[in-house]
């Protein structure tokens, strides 16, 4: 792998509540996603996976750590309290999204860090952390990564990101329900990508029952990628009753719609450049 590839790594795998278990075993943790090319890093969505990558950033000593939110609902900050590096001087934390519709993002973020429901105040992290609202389709870059974001189908506003690097691009779509036809916004935030990081928490059996609560089906995630022409699907946000047998299951049955399909697992560890060898194999 070179330094200078767009690679993803999976901390947190899991939709809607942490749900750890020996049949579970690809992960309980809720969604935090880092993407790397050469020195930058950047971290999507904040929840509980997120621990686990703080404490790996303390022990390679102050830096600037930056994490994008696709939107605020629990499972996607509950790590950010956790996440070390806010309380120690040196660090620096930046914390981005778009708008929620609700309230500004810098009172958003204050309001996770308040009593009677988390003992230490957000005035107490004033020198590691910032935050940053987004404009809904902004463009922008972090180090050597381009990030371009996209509005997004859920009940509270929810933000997709296509980052792109030397001619490689990964898309985190997550928390997102897919229309009759494929999502004309998403088509285009991930036309020509090379990973595409999509919610599957449901199946498409299980689909009519949960219409409007915001989410997918792997079969939407693999007809979206086949219209945007993306090699390779990476099944997220999985369903937090979902065995390591039943994903095991769902991974089959969408490879043989798109081949190179992939249930995300925490630990896991995918290069974009790949992405079309992998989809071949």
């Amino acid at each position: 792998m070179s330094t200078h590839d767009l690679t993803v790594r999976f901390l947190g795998v899991r939709g809607s509540i942490a749900t750890p278990g020996a049949d579970k075993t690809a992960g309980g943790n809720t969604a935090c996603v880092e993407v790397t090319a050469g020195d930058t890093r950047i971290i999507l969505d904040a929840g509980t996976g997120l621990r686990v990558l703080g404490d790996e950033r303390m022990a390679k000593g102050p830096r600037h750590s930056t994490i994008l939110l696709s939107h605020l609902h629990w499972d996607h900050v509950a790590g950010l309290p956790f996440f070390t590096p806010i309380y120690v001087p040196g660090q620096r934390v930046e914390i981005a999204s778009g708008p929620n519709g609700v309230m500004p993002h810098d009172e958003a973020v204050r309001s996770l860090f308040r009593a009677p429901f988390f003992p230490v105040d957000y005035a107490a992290l004033a020198d590691q952390v910032s935050t940053r609202e987004l404009r809904a389709n902004e463009k922008f870059t972090i180090g050597d990564i381009t990030i371009t974001m996209a509005k997004l189908n859920h009940p509270d506003p929810v933000y997709g990101f296509r980052l792109e690097h030397g001619g490689q691009s990964i898309v985190y779509a997550t928390d997102t329900e897919h229309f009759a036809c494929v999502d004309p916004t998403l088509k285009k935030l991930a036309a020509g990508a090379d990973i595409l990081i999509y919610d599957s928490q449901y199946t498409p059996e299980e689909y009519p029952t949960k219409v409007g609560w915001g989410h997918s089906t792997w079969l939407a995630g693999a007809e979206l990628a086949r219209a945007a022409g993306v090699p390779q699907l990476v099944l997220f946000h999985h369903d937090p009753n979902r065995t390591d047998a039943q994903l095991a299951a769902i991974e089959q049955q969408a490879r043989i719609e798109l081949p190179g399909t992939v249930a995300a697992r925490e630990g896991m560890v995918l290069v974009a450049r790949d992405a079309e060898r992998a989809a071949a194999a």
